[in-house]
Formats: C-alpha cells, structure tokens, sequence
C-alpha cells in the first residue's frame, strides 16, 4: 500500500517511516506537515493510506481527515496521537483506528491491515468528545474531483441558495453543498452573524450597518461594494451586536 505520513515533527515521521521500511508491502510515497499539506499532498500523490498526527499547528489531523473525505477516492486514515487512554476513549468507541506514540511496529503493522475508510459521522462524533471541538479553519471546496481550501479567515459571507451555499472571498465565489444552520452551529456568532435567513455575514469583514432606501437595513462590507439586506426578522439582533 502506498503511504502518506503527516505529522509537524521531524522525528516522528523520521520513525513512522523507518518502521514502514520493515513491514512488506509498504511504500512511502510522501510526507507532509500539517493539514494544509496533507490535502494537497493526498490530491497529487494519491495514497492508500495517511498516518496522520492529531495535533498540529494550523489545521490538525480532525480537519484534514475531514476534507479528505469529500474526495472522490479517499485515502484509509489512521491517527497517530500522543492523547492520554481518556481522551482516546472517543476514538476507541466509534471505530476509529489509531495509533498511540510512541508507535511500535506490531501495533502500526495491525492498523494497517485493518485500515479503513472514515465516515463523516465518526469524524464529527470524535471532535465532539474533545475538551474543545474545534471549527473548521478551512472550507473545502470541490472542483472537478480536486478540493479547493478556502481559509475560512478570507470568507465574506456564506449566501443560501437552493441547496447550496455560496461562500464569498474578496477575490472569488465558490459553492458548496452545506446548510447555514450547520455553518452557524459550527462557528457561532463570534464569527458569522446571521442577518437573514439566507445570509452569514463575516463579523470582521462588517464595514457599517445602515438605513437603505426602502427603509430597511442594510450591511456594507470591507472588501466588497455589495451591500447584503437585514430581514426584519433579524434587525433587532444586527443592532444589537453593531452596539456591542
């Protein structure tokens, strides 16, 4: 089987791979660093199978394995993490391979026979028994069978329509197949303010809050000359986090 190893450390993907060398039927196609590279890494490379380090710094291996299932042949993932037995009781009950360092051949030759594929609901059921789930820093975005991560940093907005979500830079305009419940659940007003039922607007990007010419309300963004319509229904609680 082909092989991706992703993990910050040095050392560690130094170990995994001198330990794959010793196990037939193996071959180390890559390495990455973090989630970003892992993504990228798995669309060029095509692997079997990612050995993928939990925490990293930027996006971890939660988000990255996250993304990689919206490929259209995603990689068999298995955890490599250094969680104490409490914190690995979520991967143990919901059937989520994972390996815990230091790593001992044995145990890294057993998961890779058994390796399989994530389910999105393991995947979510796992970030949920964290201390602290975490949001996603990236959207993904599928092109012509390739993922496209947008930094959830750049987005403007998020606008339904239908059955998609259009997400919005200040340069570009993808769409996706989400719900603006799920994105608000996920994020939070912190993050994203919902001024209409249709809308999430990006509370960093919120250049002001002002009347329109119908009497209604209005936001105006940095970084884009559209101006996105308050519904009635979400007037009061737009004013009232623009008085915060």
């Amino acid at each position: 089987m082909r092989v991706l190893i992703v993990d910050d450390e040095k050392l560690a993907r130094e170990r995994l791979r001198e330990l794959l060398n010793e196990i037939p039927g193996h071959a180390v196609v890559g390495e990455a660093t973090n989630g970003n590279e892992a993504v990228e890494k798995t669309a060029e490379l095509n692997p079997d199978v990612v050995l993928m380090d939990i925490r990293m710094p930027g996006m971890d291996g939660l988000e990255a394995a996250m993304h990689l299932m919206g490929m259209e042949s995603p990689p068999s993932v298995i955890f490599t993490t250094a969680y104490d037995q409490h914190a690995l009781h979520a991967f143990e009950v919901n059937a989520v391979d994972y390996l815990l360092k230091p790593i001992r051949k044995d145990r890294l030759a057993l998961a890779l026979d058994k390796a399989h594929k994530l389910t999105l609901e393991q995947l979510r059921d796992v970030n949920d028994a964290q201390d602290q789930p975490a949001a996603r820093t990236h959207i993904s975005v599928h092109m012509r069978g390739n993922i496209r991560l947008v930094p959830v940093q750049d987005i403007l907005y998020f606008m339904a329509d239908s059955k998609y979500v259009t997400v919005r830079t200040p340069s570009e305009e993808h769409l996706i197949e989400d719900s603006l419940v799920n994105l608000e659940r996920e994020f939070g007003e912190g993050v994203f303010l919902r001024i209409h039922r249709n809308a999430l607007v990006a509370t960093q990007y919120i250049k002001a809050i002002e009347k329109s010419t119908n009497g209604g309300w209005q936001v105006s963004l940095k970084g884009s000359d559209k101006r996105l319509d308050v519904s009635r229904r979400h007037a009061a609680a737009v004013r009232r986090w623009a008085r915060r």
